[in-house]
This record gives C-alpha cells, structure tokens and sequence, in this order.
C-alpha cells in the first residue's frame, strides 16, 4: 500500500469547520506574535516575553497542521515555502539577536504577503510548476 494518497490527497481534505478552524488559529497567531513583535521593539525583558511565546509556537504549529491535514503538498507550494522561510528567519534571531526586530519585521512581511497574494501564485507547486488548482474559495 502506498502513503501517496494519504499524504498527498486530490483533492485535499478539508476538516468540518475549517473556516473556523483556521480563523481562531490565524487570530491566535496574529495576538501572539505580535505582542512579541512589540515587545521586542519596546525593549520588554526577555522573562515578560516568554509566556507569549508558546502560543505563537503552538498556534503556527496547529495551523500547519490543519495545512498538512488537508494534504502535505502544501509544503511545495509556494505558501509552504514561505512559511520554511519565516522558520529559517526564526532560527536566525538567537545569532543575530541585535538584528531580531528587522529580522520578525522581514517575517511580518512575509507572512503578510503571503496570506494575501492571488491563489494562484499561493497555490503555485514547484513540484508541478503550475498552480494546485485547490485555490480555496473565500
């Protein structure tokens, strides 16, 4: 039996309530991340920025995951991609920690401008090199 179907499902599932699903987790994100942004900027004490960093590590992680649930081409496509880059950036921040806040500024931008770029260059596969044509709807 092969994984490719598993893995790789045509078309992807989707969860019930994914809408939902995924808004909660993209709000929870947005709060988390930037009250570290801000602090980060702000000069918070490290020891005050912590307990907000957990959520950002868990609500970015649940929201890969219901991603990889509908089907784990995701990582090839052009939205999954800039995701793997916002982690290179990350892994960044503790060598270049004067560097931090223009490094989570570079990811903001990125996570910006990838959750609003057209579908079809979000869904784009280099795997393919075209677009997935599961561009979700709304």
């Amino acid at each position: 039996m092969s994984l490719l179907p598993i893995l790789f499902p045509d078309p992807p599932r989707e969860l019930p309530a994914e809408r939902a699903i995924r808004m909660s987790l993209r709000t929870a994100h947005i709060a988390a991340t930037g009250i570290l942004l801000g602090g980060h900027c702000f000069g918070v004490a490290p020891d005050r920025l912590i307990p907000w960093l957990w959520p950002a590590i868990l609500s970015g992680a649940a929201f890969v995951a219901v991603e990889l649930y509908g089907s784990c081409a995701w990582f090839f496509e052009t939205r999954g991609v800039l995701v793997a880059l916002k982690w290179l950036l990350l892994l960044l921040v503790p060598i270049f920690w004067e560097a931090r806040v223009w490094l989570l500024l570079t990811i903001l931008a990125i996570g910006s401008v990838g959750s609003h770029m057209p579908g079809r260059f979000r869904y784009y596969s280099l795997l393919q090199h075209r677009s997935s044509g599961h561009e979700r709807k709304g």
